[in-house]
């Protein structure tokens, strides 16, 4: 296990000598793995640890993550919520997500921590690219989840959940266990739980391996065309103000391949509005058919924030405020 990840911190060049880790640890067995092999490791870390306010249980779960680094002289940092009474139009994994992400990212900044760890593993990231093929995703949804993404590192990627168990059986690890990852309430339970296994006894048992792979190799190309994207975004832009509008050649636009404009199309909204939230396939056509029409008009986008307009060999990107 131990030579296994290191390999995966090789890899994707995930740590540095001199990094400062943050680790989010929720007490698990995923997570309290992730804990024990970068201490041992000796990489200088510290824990963040959010207690949902969801389980009664999760005080509980607080006390062993608390009490492990205290005995193992690793600084820990707490929070409590009362999740569901700020959900803000969220489903409840949503924000669990949301809150977590933003105390880690809280503390990080607090401790001058160059990088947060979290304890995603292989079958995380199978259930991921299971759920994104069922919503309809592209490339960018089935490469699954990035070993790193920012100052974001995901040490246990290529680590199976079997191995997991396998590990801390080995080393006497009696992690906590979050009960509400037994409930079918949720769509990644449902995936883990029900799909999973029935996949892997009636169809492919190895089905996580060869998710696992297609998405490494999805994950490269993926790259490529990203790489791709971000050279013919510099070769069109004429007018760049992030954050309100952005103008571009339309006659080179539309000179570029569809799976280019599609991709620089999302970019643009990104760039103008922070997130595509709400842009949904139809509407990418809409604009490139506006774009090849090329004879002047308008498009506002479904959330009314942006108003896409082309006229005069122009393409403009502005901001609604």
């Amino acid at each position: 296990m131990l030579n296994k990840i290191k390999k995966t911190i090789e890899k994707y060049n995930l740590i540095n000598e001199d990094d400062k880790i943050l680790v989010g640890v929720s007490g698990g067995p995923d997570s309290m793995t992730l804990l024990i092999i970068l201490h041992s490791l000796g990489y200088n870390l510290c824990v963040a640890h959010i207690n949902h306010g969801l389980r009664e249980n999760a005080v509980l779960d607080e006390e062993y993550v608390v009490n492990y680094c205290k005995d193992n002289n690793i600084p820990c940092f707490t929070k409590h919520l009362q999740l569901k009474e700020n959900l803000n139009g969220m489903t409840i994994e949503e924000a669990g997500r949301k809150a977590r992400y933003d105390f880690f990212e809280e503390i990080s900044l607090k401790e001058s921590c160059t990088k947060i760890a979290t304890a995603h593993n292989s079958n995380d990231n199978a259930e991921t690219v299971i759920m994104n093929m069922i919503r309809g995703s592209g490339l960018s949804g089935l490469k699954g989840i990035e070993p790193n993404r920012g100052k974001i590192i995901r040490p246990l990627i290529e680590v199976s959940r079997k191995e997991i168990e396998s590990f801390c059986k080995e080393k006497n690890v009696n992690p906590r266990h979050d009960e509400s990852n037994d409930e079918t309430e949720y769509t990644r339970n449902k995936v883990r739980l029900e799909l999973i296994p029935y996949v892997e006894k009636n169809i492919n048992s190895n089905v996580i391996n060869n998710i696992n792979r297609m998405s490494e190799i999805i994950f490269q190309e993926e790259k490529f065309i990203s790489d791709m994207v971000d050279k013919a975004y510099k070769d069109i832009i004429v007018e760049e103000n992030i954050g309100k509008n952005l103008v571009c050649n339309l006659k080179n636009f539309n000179k570029l391949d569809i799976v280019i404009r599609k991709r620089l199309v999302l970019k643009l909204i990104i760039k103008v509005l922070g997130n595509a939230k709400d842009i949904e396939k139809v509407h990418v056509d809409d604009i490139i058919k506006l774009c090849e029409n090329n004879v002047g008009g308008k498009f506002l986008t479904p959330n009314k924030y942006i108003k896409v307009s082309v006229l005069k060999g122009k393409l403009r990107f502005e901001k609604m405020q």
